[in-house]
């Protein structure tokens, strides 16, 4: 069995190649040499997928003391098919020098320092976004504790003023009180007298 995951690792490797260096000329052509190359590239990949796939197959029947050996050489290979894949996509889209050139109306190295300098500015701007953000989250904070002091103080204002109340109707009493005495007190000092 594992003479049969070895086969397949031989194709894996072969067509692995033959991807890889289809990908590196798929940016250099345009239309329907690079659609070809692209149509031939993509049924590659899904070989190498099958492959990987009867490899896994294949590594599932080993005998599990040498399982480990080929499940590790099986998520390398599965890491290099995302590897191309990531590459593929890459490659169909990018653009061969000349079609740079043309669309930027300048030549190659100009036009990679405006990439590059596009990329500063961009990263400058989301740079000065996230500040921006922060301040913002802060001030809308300080606002909610500006709201919440405003609420406690109006309500200590509101319970000064019923304890204002309660005061200067505690002092009335206090006066009626002191004036219920004195005339008590005039009242006995009379009843002493006679």
């Amino acid at each position: 069995m594992s003479s049969d995951f070895e086969a397949y690792e031989l194709d894996f490797g072969t067509i692995t190649a033959e991807v890889t260096n289809k990908i590196g000329r798929i940016p250099k052509l345009s239309g329907e040499e690079k659609t070809q190359l692209v149509l031939n590239v993509d049924k590659q990949l899904e070989e190498v997928r099958e492959l990987l796939e009867q490899m896994d197959l294949e590594a599932r029947e080993i005998p599990i003391q040498s399982r480990p050996m080929y499940n590790s050489r099986l998520k390398s290979y599965k890491g290099e098919i995302e590897k191309l894949e990531k590459d593929f996509k890459r490659s169909r889209i990018a653009y061969s020098d000349e079609v740079r050139n043309d669309l930027l109306g300048d030549d190659a190295g100009s036009s990679e320092n405006q990439l590059i300098k596009l990329r500063e500015e961009r990263a400058h701007l989301l740079d000065n976004t996230e500040k921006l953000e922060r301040s913002s989250r802060r001030l809308e904070a300080g606002y909610q504790i500006a709201v919440e002091t405003e609420q406690v103080g109006q309500e200590i204002l509101s319970n000064l003023h019923g304890d204002r109340e309660k005061i200067q109707k505690a002092r009335e009493r206090l006066r009626e009180t002191d004036a219920n005495l004195g005339k008590s007190s005039r009242i006995l000092t009379g009843m002493l007298r006679r």
